[in-house]
């Protein structure tokens, strides 16, 4: 293979496409769109609850009114002496009112029923307040059936709000205080990239071969250039383009979310709460709703501490080893991206046009998607048997092993040996996705298939 000739298609492959407008388009709107996909739940907590609401209650138990309170947006009002539900409803509109909650009188065991009447479905947050007070109208109530002096501070002394403090042993035996929520961030962001990536520009070359085969160019090409040079070439020259592109997409990114976030934070703490900003953020990221209420009241207890918790996160988040996440995420985005990018561009070779790839891409796919499952298994078992194996398998590692590495788990004997067992099944596929692209990238009105593929890999010539 003549080093020279690959470096001549490299060239042309990364200035041709560097130089779209598409790219530019899409180098510069990407980062705009991820720091949206961040940005926007905090704008939300910050101003998206504003219209005010009113709750009428009609409530026949007699208890249960007193334990609503009206809050910035929501005002509950009680129903007037002797109107009935089907008044209220009658009236509706004209009352200019959000939702009517009927209370019944309490049965034989003290229970109520609760209907609400809306216009629309009714909001979440007014559906909960309403259920936690008339649980808590119902409960205090047989409890003061038992007689029980100073009931209130009995309550109050009884409730209790054990917090957890995660600490992760190193080698050395020290304790370190460690934040599971934050590494299932950023194992889902690393991993979930990864994926994106590769089919992404995976795809990119896979096209590029099509569009220069059904225009007649690569014959022109093959003339002074082997097939094996000028895939390689190919390969390596969109590798070239989607690292530019990611390394400006990180800066820019960064910079959008530390911008907003210095405006935002002071009037997020001030008039949001972090409660709300946590759960907000952390349902955008995909992760578990119990996940979400672990860092909800980890919120609130830091925000009862004086704000030392949120701290600790913030310090935990700087103390990440970034070079070492980063360089692994750059190791394993590149030699998936290889090994997957040889795979495309055989099946480019193969067809005539993009609409008969899709019975070829089938077996490329598949994996990626068993990746991306087993992904979202090793966020909350990362030492677990399957995410071991198939952080080791070549096929899923990419995405396996990022979801891993956060967590710390990674000896560096499984490191090695997942980027070891990566490189030579990419030079292994690489030298058979070379034999079909050399057979079939000058072959023409003939729709390939899977046994034409395995007879162009047979031949070594």
């Amino acid at each position: 293979m003549d080093l020279k000739k690959v470096g001549i298609v490299i060239s042309h492959e990364y200035s041709t496409r560097v130089q779209k407008k598409s790219f530019i388009l899409i180098t510069i709107l990407t980062p705009l769109l991820m720091g949206l996909l961040i940005v926007v739940p905090v704008l939300i907590a910050l101003w998206g609850g504003n219209e005010k609401q009113t709750v009428r209650i009609l409530d026949h138990s007699g208890f249960v009114m007193p334990y609503f309170e009206n809050s910035e947006n929501v005002t509950y009002e009680a129903a007037t002496e002797g109107e009935s539900m089907d008044a209220i409803r009658a009236a509706f509109k004209d009352l200019g009112i959000y939702a009517a909650v009927e209370i019944s009188e309490p049965d034989s065991s003290g229970n109520v029923t609760v209907d609400t009447y809306s216009k629309e479905p009714l909001n979440m947050d007014i559906k909960t307040t309403i259920r936690k007070n008339v649980n808590k109208a119902v409960e205090e109530r047989k409890l003061s059936r038992y007689d029980l002096g100073n009931l209130d501070e009995i309550l109050a002394d009884v409730k209790t709000d054990i917090q957890v403090n995660a600490m992760t042993l190193t080698e050395s035996g020290e304790a370190k205080k460690d934040s599971v929520e934050i590494y299932m961030v950023l194992a889902y962001l690393m991993s979930f990239l990864i994926y994106m990536f590769v089919f992404m520009f995976g795809s990119m070359v896979m096209r590029s071969v099509i569009d220069e085969k059904s225009s007649r160019v690569v014959e022109v090409i093959v003339s002074s250039v082997k097939s094996v040079e000028l895939m390689m070439g190919k390969i390596i020259g969109v590798a070239l383009v989607a690292l530019t592109q990611f390394l400006i997409w990180v800066v820019l990114t960064f910079a959008i979310v530390a911008g907003v976030s210095a405006f935002a934070t002071p009037k997020l703490a001030e008039e949001a709460g972090m409660a709300q900003a946590v759960q907000m953020a952390a349902s955008s990221g995909g992760i578990h709703p119990d996940d979400i209420a672990e860092m909800m009241d980890a919120s609130s207890a830091a925000a009862e501490e004086g704000g030392d918790g949120i701290f600790d996160i913030i310090n935990q988040v700087k103390g990440l080893p970034w070079g070492y996440l980063l360089g692994c995420f750059l190791i394993y985005f590149l030699l998936g991206y290889l090994l997957y990018a040889s795979m495309f561009a055989a099946i480019g070779a193969a067809v005539d046009n993009e609409a008969d790839t899709n019975q070829l891409q089938l077996p490329i796919t598949i994996p990626l998607i068993i990746g991306l499952f087993i992904m979202l298994h090793t966020f909350e078992h990362p030492s677990s048997q399957l995410s071991f194996w198939a952080s080791i398998i070549p096929f899923t590692s990419p995405m396996v092993m990022l979801a891993r590495i956060p967590f710390g788990v990674v000896p560096f004997w499984q490191l090695a040996l997942s980027i070891g067992l990566l490189i030579i099944t990419f030079v292994a596929m690489a030298i058979l996705s070379a034999r079909i692209y050399r057979a079939g990238i000058l072959m023409y009105g003939k729709k390939s298939s899977w046994k034409d593929l395995w007879k162009w890999m047979k031949q070594k010539n």
